[in-house]
C-alpha cells in the first residue's frame, strides 16, 4: 500500500511594498479551500540545526483586537499541543497560567 500524502497550500497577495493583502489557505483533506485568513504563523522543526522556523504574516487590514485574541487563542492551543506532546502537566499549568495572565493584561476575558 502506497503512503499517502495531503497537501496544506498558503496563498499570500502581496501589494507592491511587498505587504501581504490577503491570505488564502487550502487543506483537502481537512475541507478547507481557498479560505480567507488575516493572520498565519507557521513553525516548522529543523532537526539538523536544532532550531524552529517560523513565518508569520498578517494583513494591513488585521484589527489589533483582534491580533490579540490571535495570540492568546494561538498560545493556549500552543499550551494544549506542548502538553500532548510532552505529558509534562507542571509546566503545561505554568503555560496556561501565562496564557490566563495574558488574557488578564490585555483584558479578553469579558
Amino acid at each position: 500500500m502506497a503512503n499517502k500524502t495531503s497537501e496544506i497550500t498558503l496563498t499570500v497577495q502581496l501589494d507592491e511594498n511587498k505587504v501581504p493583502e490577503k491570505l488564502n489557505w487550502t487543506a483537502q483533506d481537512g475541507g478547507i479551500t481557498n479560505a480567507e485568513a488575516k493572520a498565519m504563523m507557521l513553525s516548522v522543526w529543523d532537526s539538523a540545526a536544532q532550531e524552529s522556523l517560523r513565518i508569520d504574516l498578517w494583513t494591513k487590514d488585521m484589527p489589533v483586537d483582534e491580533m490579540k485574541v490571535f495570540f492568546h487563542q494561538t498560545l493556549v492551543a500552543m499550551s494544549n499541543t506542548f502538553n500532548r506532546a510532552t505529558q509534562d502537566e507542571k509546566m503545561t499549568a505554568t503555560m496556561k497560567d501565562f496564557c490566563d495572565y495574558f488574557a488578564e493584561k490585555l483584558e479578553l476575558k469579558k
